[in-house]
């Protein structure tokens, strides 16, 4: 029986602790870049042909909400309601799929880079 367990491959797939180390440093650094670039980044969008516009940053805090008066209806305040909410969750949703994307792409260099 080998001694040492790891059949004489020197632990993580022959790499070395010291190359693993640098490798999850680099991945850090990387990741802290993306969310900075992420925190930085603004999402736009529009609901109602326009009527509702929402400005969301990558942190989810919206910097502005423009409702065009056109779709100020006091007798249908439910309409702009819904229009607002609408506007929200896609800025939302937005901000999620780019962090998301961003931060994928950093540790999808994991398969091939560590193990």
């Amino acid at each position: 029986m080998a001694k040492g367990g790891y059949g004489g491959m020197g632990g993580f797939g022959g790499m070395n602790m010291n190359n693993i180390m640098k490798q999850a440093q680099k991945m850090q650094k990387q990741m802290e870049q993306a969310q900075q670039d992420l925190e930085a980044k603004e999402f736009e969008v529009t609901s109602g042909g326009g009527a509702i516009k929402v400005v969301i940053t990558g942190k989810k805090v919206i910097k502005s909400i423009e409702i065009s008066p056109d779709v100020v209806d006091p007798d249908d305040v439910e309409m702009l309601q819904d229009l607002v909410m609408a506007a929200v969750n896609e800025a939302i949703r937005q901000a999620d799929e780019a962090a998301t994307s961003a931060m994928g792409g950093i540790a999808g260099g994991l398969g091939g880079g560590l193990f």
